[in-house]
Order: C-alpha cells, then sequence, then structure tokens
C-alpha cells in the first residue's frame, strides 16, 4: 500500500520530535506530508536545546496530587461540621475560607462547568465521568460545579506565591487518548485548587496572548497533530512540549481577513464570549480589558464562534481545503456525535464553510 510507505529523512525528524530526536509515527503517508507541513509552519511549543526555545516563556505545575495531598483536603459535610458556611463559591469562617479542588473530569474546551460531583452516583463514579451540566445549569451565571473536596485558600496561595499572581488559571487535561473526542482538552478556570492531573501553563505574556494560546490549544488543527504524538493515555509535559503551537509573533501580526487588526484582538472576543459564561471568571474578563456581566450560553452561537476559530487556526496553519476535510474526518467521535444529533456532520461542513 503506496499510502502506507514512505520515507522520513533525519531533518524531518528534528522538525516533528526535536526534544528527544525520536521517530515518529504516521498512519500514512499524507499523516506524515500534513504534520510536516504543520511543524515547519509554527515549530513545538518548548524547544529544549535552544535559548530562545521557549517564546511564550512558559512554566508548568501540578498543584495538588490526588494521593500524596489527600490530607489537606475536606469534604463540604466535614467543613460544615466544623462550622464553616457557604458564601458564594466558598467556604467561610472568621478569616479562614476553603475554596473548589478541580479534577479534569470537571473541565473541557471553553467550559470550566463541564462535570459536577452534584448528583454523581456510584455508576458514575466507577466508569470515571460526572454528571454535565446541561444548558439550563450554564445558563445561570452564578451556577457552579460542585467538586468532591475543598482545599484551604491559604493553601492554594502558598502553591502559587512567587509562580502566578492572576486570579484565574489555564490548563489541561493529563488524562486523554487518541480513542477521545478530543485530545488535547485546554480549559481557563478561576483561581483554585487543581488537582495533578489538570497540570497547570503559566505565561508571562500578558493575558490577551494567554487567550490566543488558549485558542490555539483548543484547535483542531493542533488536536490533530497531538493524536498523531500521544501513544498513550497520558498528555505529558514532554508531549505539550513538541505540539505545534504557533509563536507569539503570529497572534501579534494581522492575518489578511482581519487587517489592520492584529490577530490576538480579533480572537480576544471570540474566547472571551466563549469563556466567560459565569462570574467566577470576572478576573480573566477585567485583565483583558472587558467589565460586564457574563456572556449568555448561547449553543447555537458557541458553535458558530468555535467553526469560525478553527477555520481561521487552518489558515493560520496554512492547510489546503482538501487537508482541512482530511483532517476533519479524523475525529469519528466528533463526526459521530454530529451525525446523531444533527445528522450531519455539521462541525466540518462550517468550519469549510
Amino acid at each position: 500500500d503506496a499510502q502506507r510507505r514512505f520515507t522520513l529523512s533525519a531533518s524531518d525528524f528534528a522538525t516533528l520530535n526535536p526534544n528527544p530526536r525520536t521517530c515518529p509515527t504516521f498512519r500514512s503517508r499524507r499523516d506524515a506530508d500534513i504534520n510536516l507541513a504543520l511543524y515547519r509552519r509554527a515549530g513545538v511549543l518548548w524547544r529544549d536545546d535552544d535559548e530562545a526555545g521557549n517564546p511564550w516563556e512558559l512554566r508548568f505545575m501540578r498543584m495538588f496530587d490526588m494521593a500524596n495531598d489527600s490530607g489537606l483536603f475536606r469534604t463540604q459535610s466535614q467543613l460544615e461540621e466544623t462550622g464553616y458556611k457557604p458564601v458564594g463559591d466558598r467556604f467561610v469562617a472568621k478569616a479562614d475560607e476553603w475554596v473548589r479542588l478541580f479534577e479534569a473530569k470537571m473541565i473541557h474546551q471553553y467550559d470550566h462547568r463541564f462535570g459536577t460531583y452534584e448528583g454523581a452516583t456510584e455508576a458514575h463514579l466507577n466508569k470515571g465521568f460526572l454528571p454535565q451540566f446541561g444548558n439550563a445549569e450554564h445558563l445561570d451565571p452564578c451556577r457552579q460545579n460542585r467538586p468532591e473536596y475543598w482545599v484551604s485558600s491559604a493553601e492554594v496561595d502558598a502553591r502559587l506565591h512567587g509562580a502566578w499572581n492572576r486570579q484565574w488559571l489555564l490548563g489541561w487535561r493529563d488524562i486523554t487518548g487518541t480513542e477521545k473526542q478530543r485530545t488535547v482538552v485546554a480549559s481557563l478556570m478561576p483561581r483554585l485548587a487543581v488537582g495533578h492531573t489538570t497540570p497547570l501553563i503559566f505565561t508571562e505574556k500578558d493575558a490577551r496572548l494567554a487567550a490566543a494560546l488558549y485558542a490555539n490549544l483548543c484547535s483542531f488543527a493542533l488536536d490533530y497533530a497531538a493524536r498523531q504524538k500521544v501513544g498513550g493515555t497520558h498528555l505529558t509535559y514532554g508531549y505539550l512540549k513538541q505540539l505545534p503551537v504557533l509563536a507569539p509573533s503570529i497572534f501579534e501580526a494581522s492575518p489578511p481577513w482581519s487587517e489592520p487588526t492584529p490577530l490576538r484582538d480579533w480572537l480576544l472576543p471570540r474566547v472571551l464570549e466563549l469563556s466567560y459564561t459565569a462570574w467566577d471568571l470576572e478576573f480573566f474578563a477585567r485583565d483583558v480589558g472587558y467589565d460586564g456581566a457574563p456572556y449568555r450560553w448561547d449553543p447555537d452561537r458557541r458553535f458558530l464562534l468555535r467553526c469560525e476559530v478553527d477555520a481561521a487556526f487552518f489558515h493560520l496553519y496554512a492547510l489546503s481545503r482538501d487537508d482541512t476535510d482530511y483532517v476533519m474526518d479524523t475525529f469519528p467521535i466528533v463526526r459521530k456525535n454530529d451525525e446523531k444529533e444533527h445528522g450531519e456532520y455539521r462541525s466540518k461542513r462550517a468550519i469549510l464553510e
């Protein structure tokens, strides 16, 4: 089968896997060609052997280990028994307050209120997933997903001291796989406790560029590259560092469709509307210059916004329409869910349009 036989040079190894210089694997010649095009366009997120190889000025953190740090966790009933009262998204007693502990299954792309322990049964927990907020819950900007555990805010501040001074966080799901709907699942979150299955990303760039980085991590184009790269069930630091994330300079320039507006300023209102749907992300909105109320959760509008952003990234990675068509066909669960709910592969059609 000619499509399953192809040649990669030593320089191709260095382009695709610059940090370990290991041999990449692809299902077909076309996958190899498309991935080489992505990496030649973008490079990698973080190149280890280059002093200028970390253009986003990134640092990573695992905040709380769910096993080793379990002695720091309290359940809601334990807090209530010791006199703590719920105040907003916290439990408070005098000057002491406890915040939610987020786990990977509680977040998704552009949705930090994806899963909740509220109403979770043994069947949910045994299968490793939680009940999900529907449109009605998402429409309430004051509604918050409930965690299993709470952590002292002083302990959170101690972990973040000197590493991050903003009142919001950006992280990604460590648990993943190529058989999932999406391989890279990143999310903005309020400043709270976060378990180790959601590693955090800190960047020295301003909040508008951080929003652009977030959009890049959520794009189908990047996800396609990740699906070729991830071999197991964990999206580790090493994998993430070698994904073809576009450099900050790309987002500071103006693409043809938005001249003279810089790309970051074209992306920002879209990322903000998709992300800022609840008051607990108010600090992120303020950091990017928006002082209004959270945006209304509108599934149809959110779908169109996401397709527009995804189409933009296919343009930014310089993929042709035919290659974009091919890439979208490598997401069978996205296709299956679209066809089940809408009778067509709606995501692919809208992105190509």
